[in-house]
């Protein structure tokens, strides 16, 4: 028989709020945290917004010596994770440190450190490149740092399966611990890629939106998106086996009941037309947790604001829940958050627990122009107080990667 998994850590460092708490009355309030670019000059740029951590204090959070040897998104990774072993009431004299593992995604890693670094070696020599310039840069770093931190020592990893990558890491956290493997597991993502080469990039290959109106900028399924606004932070879960959370009197928010994964093997960075490998993600998510489609509540959509996503995402719901594609609530919270690449699926699990637990359900803000394409219920500018048992939450990335979760209501 396989074990149950639950949910009793919450931890997140995003635009729209420092901790769990913070982010969750933003998102009820339907908040945007895209504005101009602080981190750099972008002047010059075509691109001048994005969705930035703000008013985060690292020194506060964080030992200063040991912030100074992390790239900015092991820092976020960090301070989220700290949030959600303490959300979740853990002392580490309690834990056994060999059945407690890490699973955490980044898309890109330290690029910040790469292009400063690059700079100083064009500037000095290449061998004066800091001595910690490789550690800080590469992407499994957010994990052993919180390994570290936290005093981990079972299995430790790194999802990089793109935007798609913080999905992933619960959903093999899950996997991991219904299968034996660990009693705890803190799982989730982060990103910092809002830098020049960061954004130069994703513009030139025409993935961003140019308008610079923070409200009119992410703005998913709606007929006048162009692309999305990036953004940035962290998303940790701490998920348990069941009957470990039970026996030292967890406070349990919420459970993890299914995990689907597929490939489109179809392109490098467009998603196959129909949506065919999303849906087969989502079907398969389903019938890991034993529901149907009718009992899915509300989806937290990928929704990056592009205009090939979100049709074929919505082509891809109506393919694998049939009739019940009209009558199930779907939400973009990027519109609020802005895309967290490999940490956007992790922030928009906790919100799905988040969502399970206070049964209110996510809006989809800045939104004005109807696109036939996109007809679903996107719970429109205003979220919903609705109670529900089940809830999906979906991420797809480049490479054709798709993957969907399913939480439900802890009963």
């Amino acid at each position: 028989m396989k074990r149950r998994v639950v949910v009793t850590g919450l931890g997140a460092v995003t635009p729209i709020g420092n901790t769990t708490d913070e982010m969750w009355a933003s998102v009820k309030t339907g908040r945007c945290g895209i504005d101009s670019i602080t981190l750099f000059d972008a002047s010059d740029m075509k691109v001048k917004i994005a969705a930035e951590v703000k008013n985060l204090d690292i020194d506060s959070r964080l030992d200063k010596r040991a912030a100074k040897r992390m790239d900015r998104f092991s820092q976020f990774a960090v301070i989220a994770a700290r949030e959600a072993f303490v959300n979740a009431g853990l002392a580490n004299d309690e834990i056994d440190a060999e059945r407690f593992s890490v699973i955490i995604s980044s898309g890109i890693g330290g690029l910040s450190t790469i292009e400063k670094e690059h700079f100083r070696a064009i500037e000095k020599g290449f061998d004066r490149i800091s001595p910690f310039f490789i550690p800080m840069n590469i992407a499994n770093l957010a994990a052993g740092h919180i390994a570290i931190d936290l005093g981990a020592k079972g299995m430790c990893s790194c999802v990089v399966t793109a935007c798609a990558g913080g999905t992933n890491a619960i959903g093999d956290a899950f996997r991991h611990i219904r299968d034996g493997y660990a009693e705890l597991v803190i799982a989730g993502g982060a990103e910092a890629a809002i830098t020049p080469l960061g954004i130069g990039g994703f513009t030139s290959m025409r993935a961003l939106c140019e308008s610079n109106q923070p409200n009119r900028a992410s703005i998913p399924f709606d007929a006048q998106r162009s692309g999305f606004v990036m953004g940035e932070g962290a998303g940790m879960l701490l998920l348990e086996e069941y009957e470990h959370a039970r026996a030292r009197g967890a406070n349990i928010l919420g459970e993890i009941v299914g995990y689907g994964t597929s490939c489109d093997a179809y392109h490098m960075t467009a998603p196959c037309p129909g949506g065919a490998g999303a849906a087969a993600a989502m079907k398969y998510a389903m019938e890991d947790s034993k529901t149907n489609p009718k009992e899915i509540g509300y989806i937290n959509t990928h929704g990056t604001s592009t205009p090939l996503n979100d049709s074929i995402e919505t082509a891809a719901i109506k393919s694998a829940f049939g009739d019940a594609a009209h009558t199930v609530a779907i939400s973009s919270t990027k519109s609020m958050t802005g895309h967290m690449l490999g940490a956007s699926g992790a922030v928009e699990a906790v919100i799905t627990v988040m969502a399970i637990k206070n049964g209110f359900l996510p809006p989809t803000i800045n939104y004005l122009v109807a696109d036939p394409e996109c007809d679903l219920d996107i719970i429109p500018n205003k979220g919903r107080a609705c109670k529900i048992k089940y809830a999906m939450s979906n991420s797809l990335g480049f490479g054709g990667h798709n993957a969907s979760l399913v939480f439900r209501d802890f009963d």
